[in-house]
């Protein structure tokens, strides 16, 4: 009988109680254990009762791979960075988390994140359109719906509704799980951003939206990554890019238009169902399908949704009714806090409603994530004209 992989699995949100069902019915994989912070017994998690609330060191000595969801990036990286002292693999589908510290934690173990969630199956999607001989112009992004400071008794109906954390429904409203997942996939591939927080065209034709982006792109002189907001649109992800021009007729038989742009559109994003395949990858081929880059270009800023002052106490930057985050340049404000590491923190100066949130604003808790940040600037030098100079 052939021995099944032994997953762990680092929390109990709507991922991680998905692939607990998916993998109870894998014939090659088998879940060693759950690690929560969560009290008591969780609903979903029946098929596993006996493996929930592991400690950490139980989970890590019996598990062959470590999949990570927490949407916590503090915690996510003091979970993972103990990982990879007992060697093991590691694979999140934690955008919040790899874009704050994923550079870091690159450089300790084997680490990537998942396909199945937006920024994966972007990676996915550029994997199949390099093959194919076309160059990527705009890693796009769709969302349907856009309220940057939304209030918290719509946030609970709909948190209620659909089966999420109040903090995830928030987070997905306002528009900062877009913006990290947007500036994951810039930093992974190299490409800029248009603007802080991103062009986000309003339209109900998401192809010519697309298409209007490259060109941008092309004025700006390389690749962007982006989102569309659109009501209408079909769910999904989207590059433009192009070819070629002695393979534009070919193109134009096989219904991709008369160029010089060229639309690639992956209609689902599968979330938990695509985890086994990437797990599959990386213990067989150590294949990373994204991980933040080793020189990231990109952060997100978290920005006030209303005048906080001196004293002002915030649990939580991400999914809260504080602050949202934008994707920005990281040279145009090298002293921002990423919204990934604005927790517990406590503000020693007022900071007025849409302001971009200082170090010098908050007094923060110390934390591995924190550590981690800062290393990663060790190699950015800001001149007098304050650009961005990567070291060596």
């Amino acid at each position: 009988m052939d021995i099944k992989i032994r997953v762990g699995i680092v929390g109990t949100g709507g991922i991680a109680k998905g692939l607990v069902k998916l993998l109870n019915r894998s014939s090659d994989m088998t879940v060693s254990g759950v690690l929560t912070r969560r009290l008591g017994e969780i609903e979903g998690l029946e098929l596993s009762t006996n493996k929930v609330h592991l400690i950490p060191e139980q989970l890590f000595l019996k598990s062959d791979v470590i999949v990570v969801s927490t949407g916590d990036a503090i915690y996510g990286t003091e979970i993972i960075y103990e990982a990879f002292k007992h060697k093991l693999p590691v694979v999140t589908m934690d955008a919040d988390t790899m874009v704050t510290t994923g550079t870091w934690l690159s450089k300790q173990g084997l680490i990537t994140e998942s396909n199945g969630d937006q920024p994966g199956c972007l990676a996915a999607l550029r994997n199949e359109v390099l093959d194919m001989g076309f160059t990527p112009l705009v890693y796009g992004n769709i969302k349907g719906f856009h309220n940057k400071n939304p209030n918290i008794e719509e946030m609970t109906y709909w948190a209620n509704k659909q089966g999420y954390s109040l903090s995830s429904v928030t987070s997905f409203t306002d528009g900062t799980k877009l913006q990290i997942e947007q500036a994951l996939v810039a930093n992974t591939f190299g490409v800029g951003i248009v603007q802080q927080g991103l062009l986000g065209f309003q339209t109900e034709d998401f192809v010519n939206s697309g298409l209007e982006m490259a060109g941008i792109a092309e004025k700006m002189g390389g690749p962007i990554s982006d989102y569309i907001l659109s009501k209408t649109a079909p769910p999904g992800v989207f590059i433009v890019s192009k070819h070629v021009e002695e393979m534009r007729n070919e193109l134009r038989t096989y219904k991709m238009g008369d160029g010089p742009y060229y639309h690639h559109y992956k209609p689902t994003h599968l979330c938990f169902f695509e985890i086994p395949g990437t797990i599959r990858k990386l213990l067989n081929n150590n294949e990373i399908l994204i991980d933040n880059g080793k020189r990231p270009t990109i952060s997100v800023c978290a920005i006030a949704k209303r005048n906080l002052v001196k004293g002002d106490f915030i649990a939580n930057g991400i999914g809260s009714f504080d602050t949202r985050g934008e994707a920005i340049r990281i040279k145009d404000k090298p002293n921002h806090v990423p919204i990934g590491l604005l927790q517990n923190a406590v503000f020693k100066e007022n900071v007025e409603e849409g302001q971009i949130i200082q170090f010098s604003d908050i007094d923060i808790q110390p934390s591995t994530a924190s550590n981690a940040w800062f290393d990663t600037l060790k190699t950015i030098e800001i001149n007098h004209d304050n650009k961005l100079l990567i070291q060596g």
